[in-house]
């Protein structure tokens, strides 16, 4: 018996940024994505993608808080390579259950939260603090 049709193509993460333009630059210059659509002069909205995958840049006004959107990565080459370009880091590498991964903030404060497949040779993160 098959799957009944859920109506869903995709999601998208939409993140709220104060000024389009500075995070474009950051996403396409800093992060090596590329801008799919929107972004030009008078814009408030974009669209940047890398390997097929998007993320939406919403300038607002009032500016609400920052947001999170989990990557899924294939390998954690990406963590060097952002650590190097100089993305802060809000989260070094560190292997849980449910995944090896790594904090990075964008301009904004927006959280980049990406992750490969646990380390099954390492062990698992423990906290010193139980409320961290």
């Amino acid at each position: 018996m098959g799957r009944p049709p859920t109506g869903i193509e995709c999601t998208v993460p939409i993140l709220p940024v104060r000024d389009l333009v500075v995070s474009l630059k950051f996403y396409t210059e800093t992060l090596g994505f590329q801008i799919d659509w929107g972004g030009e002069a008078g814009s408030m909205i974009a669209s940047v993608s890398c390997d097929g995958r998007l993320i939406m840049l919403s300038q607002l006004q009032p500016w609400v808080a920052p947001a999170w959107v989990w990557i899924g990565l294939e390998d954690d080459a990406l963590f060097d390579d952002y650590r190097s370009r100089g993305v802060s880091v809000l989260q070094e590498p560190r292997n849980e259950p449910w995944a090896y991964e790594m904090k990075f903030l964008d301009p904004d404060g927006n959280v980049l939260w990406m992750g490969t497949e646990p380390k099954r040779d390492q062990p698992y993160f423990q906290a010193t603090n139980p409320a961290v």
